[in-house]
């Protein structure tokens, strides 16, 4: 696994300014869940010193700062709420709490964006988290982290997933 905030995707797509912006906000959520540090404090370094700048001789993407910050405030602020949807998707034996820092990242995420951000479709947030646990999971994870948000995205919107005629 990659160290937080250093971008290693090993995913076929390029990364849009949005995909980056995700990948950001899971590596601050990662910093804050494991070093303590405020939102402010990690938004702030994110924004000076990481965002599409070059650190330690590794080039971080360019990233969309609005959506960035509002998945990571969303997730800090929404984060009561939304640990319930992603605890009861997980396997019994797997509560959230037992589950990789940088997976549990990645999944409030996911959640915030299924719940809050009706403007992206819920397939396209899928997708994006998958990509993300791409770059720093191997073997299975990505596939839990598919099979998690898609029961999520068919609890949370299930308009999304119903099929019609324009949809076959």
């Amino acid at each position: 696994m990659a160290p937080a905030g250093k971008v290693r995707a090993k995913s076929n797509r390029p990364a849009n300014q949005r995909g980056a912006a995700r990948l950001a906000a899971v590596q601050a959520l990662y910093q804050m869940d494991l070093g303590g540090a405020t939102l402010t404090d990690v938004v702030a370094e994110f924004e000076s010193f990481r965002l599409g700048k070059e650190v330690d001789g590794e080039q971080y993407r360019n990233a969309d700062p609005a959506f960035f910050r509002a998945i990571v405030s969303g997730v800090v602020d929404k984060q009561k709420s939304l640990d319930p949807f992603v605890h009861t998707t997980l396997a019994a034996d797997w509560p959230l709490a037992r589950i990789d820092v940088t997976l549990r990242a990645i999944l409030r995420a996911g959640a915030y964006e299924l719940v809050e951000r009706k403007d992206v479709p819920a397939r396209v947030v899928i997708a994006e988290y998958v990509d993300v646990a791409k770059a720093f999971f191997e073997g299975e994870v990505p596939g839990m982290v598919n099979g998690v948000l898609d029961a999520l995205a068919r609890r949370m919107r299930p308009e999304e997933f119903v099929c019609t005629p324009e949809r076959l």
